[in-house]
């Protein structure tokens, strides 16, 4: 069932299902997301279940604000407090001690949690509101609303098409961001990055005065985080990475009787096949990343079976799509 997330009343119902224990699709501003109380076991189970999510694969902590860290981390350093400061409200997951007890079934077993405060109006509505309940929830798991290593969701819409009507979904518009946080781990008195995202390295460096290492570059004791296995954010279809010149090479060789291929491109091409289907990607990385999963979710409803998709540039704004069509063509 899908409720317009802007009524008090939709965020008021959203609030207490999450008190009693229930599922609820939450939208922020990188994905929807599949949420429960973090604090209430039973409740996390229902997410690994739903999305057939391995248990030991971590979910973040999605808070109201920046005081509920103390309930779920007990430290945080102060490179990570200037981030805090720079990024919250907002697309950046920040991995810290965890206190003893706090979040367990969310955390995958690890000593550490993945704590994140969305900007997205409906989200902070729905936190704020779980503050102000009897007893209160004072933090929301929400891995993204999909089944485990498919799209992303970045509409209502989506989600109930993954989960059914028996789902309660706040509709919240399409995701302002399009792919998921960053992640920073903060447990190593450094920062390193473990997913880019919507931040970038720079904007790190800019705010803590550390470049952020990459998780290849300190690789002992690094944490489980989400979204970071090797094959994830996958269509049905197979999706093929390419430059430019390849691509058009490709299409060249297929000839005019091609069909059920999709093809994602940012430079000028031309297929001999009306039956393949061209579509252009925007030329900037935050546009290019808002509309990715939902382009992608397209081409499956089209019934491709191939998506043939031009790499994005090597800089590091575009890192976080990159990363994210990578990982979708691992997983063919």
């Amino acid at each position: 069932m899908i409720l317009d997330g802007t009524l008090d009343a939709s965020v008021q119902a959203a609030a207490a299902a999450l008190q009693r224990g229930e599922l609820l699709g939450l939208p922020t501003e990188t994905v929807y997301g599949l949420a429960a109380d973090s604090d209430n076991d039973a409740a996390v189970a229902q997410i690994f279940t739903a999305k057939g999510r391995p248990a030991n694969h971590p979910l973040i902590v999605h808070v109201a604000d920046s005081a509920a860290i103390t309930r779920y981390a007990k430290e945080v350093p102060v490179f990570a407090q200037q981030l805090i400061d720079a990024f919250w409200p907002g697309p950046l997951t920040l991995i810290l001690p965890r206190l003893p007890g706090a979040a367990k079934a969310s955390t995958g077993g690890q000593d550490s949690v993945g704590l994140r405060c969305p900007s997205h109006p409906v989200a902070h509505a729905v936190l704020a509101a779980c503050q102000q309940l009897s007893p209160p929830v004072w933090g929301v798991s929400a891995p993204s609303a999909n089944k485990f290593g498919r799209v992303s969701p970045t509409t209502a819409d989506h989600v109930a098409a993954e989960f059914g009507d028996a789902l309660l979904v706040l509709d919240g518009g399409a995701c302002e961001v399009g792919i998921e946080s960053t992640i920073v781990d903060c447990t190593r008195g450094m920062p390193v990055l473990l997913r880019p995202g919507a931040i970038t390295r720079d904007d790190i460096e800019r705010a803590c005065g550390q470049r952020p290492l990459s998780k290849e570059e300190l690789t002992a004791d690094t944490p489980r985080a989400s979204g970071t296995l090797l094959a994830h954010y996958a269509p049905n279809a197979k999706v093929r990475l390419m430059d430019a010149a390849a691509l058009q090479q490709a299409l060249n060789a297929l000839g005019p009787e091609a069909r059920q291929l999709c093809v994602y491109h940012r430079s000028a091409l031309h297929s001999p096949a009306p039956g393949v289907t061209l579509h252009a990607m925007p030329r900037q990385a935050l546009a290019a990343a808002q509309e990715l999963f939902g382009t992608l979710r397209d081409f499956d409803a089209l019934g491709a079976q191939f998506i043939w998709i031009e790499t994005p540039p090597d800089s590091a704004d575009w890192e976080g799509v990159r990363d994210r069509l990578q990982r979708a063509a691992a997983a063919g």
